[in-house]
């Protein structure tokens, strides 16, 4: 039996927790002409073929991972539901991670100023952060998801079966996620997490499946209240400034997770440095993610560089940099101006 966490935003929709995918997207799709499933090469090994009544199901293979999320996909993508005649009325799937269901949203949020999607994640990270909060969008040369509409799936399916397929270090990375949401609103899910390494949590579905509960409703209740990110929703981006800034200078070799954790690290050792957080704060940072096996350094590190790729972050305004802090684990804040010797006393403790 699956657990549902409905999202109010500007269509609400529910999340179905631990359900059996399949059997939910034929009663969804059925009454639909046609249903475009995006997805990649070997998950459509995976997903075999779809019946749904009259439905129709065309298959739209992109590549993996942040290679399936520039403007030359999404130019793809808008022509083949032109080429099959897609209407208003048809429906749009994204099968796959958190790139695959980015993507598949921005599609359906573009093509005919609109139509319906279903996000279907198969990842850790996918079904805590990418595939919840109706946040669409691609990449671009300059940096990630610079591109982008809000645009609500009617229906999230997260099966956590997929979750067997993964790779160890695709799981932890999905679970850094599931770390950054026990910081900023949830505590229990610090207090689950603590002192258990990576198989584990492998190993313990229902813990598994509490943790990615608890992920889901945090988001859940930050979207409702601050569907397009004027204010209460930058508090998800907690340890992304520094984070997505790695990311791009790596060329995207390291997952968005472990990038999310080095990116809290970093966060670690500045709020410390700050007096905002206290030394056992800190050091929980790096006792948890070091106990999953992510990372909390990055040795390629070039501060100049770095800096430069921030001032690209949407939190920014003029060349000024926010960053989302922590007072304490649970409550969020937001710092800007920060002194470039504080800044740089944390990319050492990082990069160095």
């Amino acid at each position: 039996m699956s657990e549902v966490i409905s999202v109010k935003a500007e269509q609400g929709y529910d999340v179905f927790i631990g359900c059996n995918w399949k059997a939910e997207l034929v009663a969804l799709s059925s009454g639909h002409t046609r249903c475009a499933i995006v997805t990649t090469e070997s998950l459509k090994v995976a997903i075999g073929n779809l019946e749904a009544g009259e439905c129709e199901f065309v298959y739209c293979v992109i590549p993996d991972g942040e290679a399936g999320k520039g403007p030359d996909v999404l130019l793809k993508l808008w022509n083949w539901l032109a080429a099959a005649g897609f209407t208003r009325t048809d429906l749009v799937v994204g099968i796959g991670g958190g790139a695959v269901t980015d993507i598949a949203g921005f599609a359906a949020a573009t093509y005919l100023r609109g139509i319906d999607w279903i996000a279907i994640p198969t990842s850790v990270a996918g079904s805590v952060d990418a595939a919840i909060g109706g946040k669409t969008g691609a990449n671009l040369d300059y940096g990630k998801n610079l591109i982008g509409s809000f645009h609500s799936p009617r229906s999230v399916l997260i099966d956590h079966s997929w979750f067997s397929t993964l790779s160890d270090r695709d799981f932890a990375a999905g679970l850094a996620e599931v770390i950054k949401c026990g910081f900023i609103r949830d505590g229990e899910i610090l207090k689950l997490m603590n002192d258990r390494d990576l198989q584990s949590f492998r190993k313990d579905d229902a813990l598994l499946l509490e943790l990615i509960k608890r992920s889901v409703q945090v988001k859940a209740d930050v979207v409702s209240g601050d569907f397009k990110e004027r204010f209460d929703r930058e508090m998800l981006n907690y340890g992304h400034t520094f984070g997505h800034a790695v990311e791009k200078h790596a060329k995207y070799s390291l997952r968005h997770g472990e990038c999310v954790a080095i990116g809290m690290a970093f966060m670690a050792h500045l709020q410390s440095v700050l007096g905002l957080i206290t030394d056992e704060v800190r050091d929980l940072h790096f006792s948890l993610l070091s106990a999953i096996d992510l990372p909390i350094t990055y040795s390629a590190g070039d501060w100049t560089e770095l800096r430069a790729i921030m001032s690209m972050d949407k939190k920014s305004r003029g060349n000024t940099l926010r960053f989302v802090t922590i007072s304490e684990i649970g409550k969020t804040d937001r710092i800007a101006d920060v002194a470039k010797a504080d800044l740089v006393h944390a990319y050492e403790k990082v990069c160095s």
